[in-house]
């Protein structure tokens, strides 16, 4: 399940800052732009604050840095339980981000389906696919439940046997909602994939996910497994506590 590091809170969202600053600049200048597909829920909270607080990249840097989501609600984008919106008003707005260098899901459409749909015909666009291809991130960055999901691919959901999209809607009836998840193939394309997990209520989704025994069904995260890149997980000691391996 890739490397881990275990490290104190206060140094955790330092450290990602740099190694995803130091992403960005070697796939600049690897190939002249950096694609990262964000993640949502409350944990970027500390990455964005400490992106936007310090000179990490340059203007020039961030022009060529290229803006995705792993995963959204299916909210409008301006209210307050969308990823996208916490991703402008902590990060994108600080760093004057370009809103050609953002493709969001499009929430304001009402039939999540169509979301879904047009989001993975704005990647296809993007990253110039043809069918049956499928886009390759340079990082992608996820979170994990303590249900041991990561983006929006829940236990026991549609969305886990799905080997053709990019982008789909994922119905999650435990939470009584429609969620919108880029998919396994998408995130297993990936150069690099940095989970990021804090606090002790993550602890055993965190062993789960790194140490149990492989049941992708129960514990989504186990499936994310890139066939030609790496995985970094960057946790905090609580989230941490119950590894064998520290």
């Amino acid at each position: 399940m890739g490397h881990v590091q275990i490290l104190e809170e206060k140094e955790l969202f330092p450290r990602l800052a740099k190694e995803f600053a130091g992403s960005a600049k070697e796939s600049i200048k690897a190939r002249d732009r950096f694609t990262v597909a964000l993640s949502g829920g409350s944990t970027p909270i500390g990455l964005y604050e400490e992106l936007a607080s310090g000179d990490f990249l340059s203007a020039k840097d961030l022009a060529a840095c290229y803006f995705f989501f792993g995963d959204e609600r299916d909210v409008s984008p301006e209210s307050a339980r969308s990823n996208f919106k916490l991703a402008r008003d902590l990060l994108f707005k600080p760093l004057k981000i370009p809103a050609a260098n953002i493709v969001r899901w499009p929430t304001e459409i009402i039939d999540a389906q169509e979301v879904a749909v047009k989001y993975e015909q704005a990647i296809k666009r993007f990253f110039k696919l043809e069918e049956g291809e499928f886009p390759r991130f340079d990082l992608v960055m996820l979170g994990l439940g303590d249900d041991c999901h990561t983006a929006s691919l829940f236990p026991n959901t549609a969305a886990l046997s799905e080997t053709n999209g990019i982008a789909v809607m994922n119905r999650v009836e435990k939470l009584d909602t429609n969620r919108l998840t880029l998919t396994y193939p998408v995130f297993n394309n990936a150069r690099k994939v940095f989970f990021v997990v804090t606090g002790e209520k993550k602890a055993e989704a965190v062993r789960e996910a790194v140490e149990g025994e492989k049941n992708c069904t129960r514990y989504p995260a186990q499936c994310i497994e890139p066939t030609d890149g790496e995985v970094k997980w960057y946790v905090d000691k609580k989230a941490g506590a119950l590894l064998k391996v520290r």
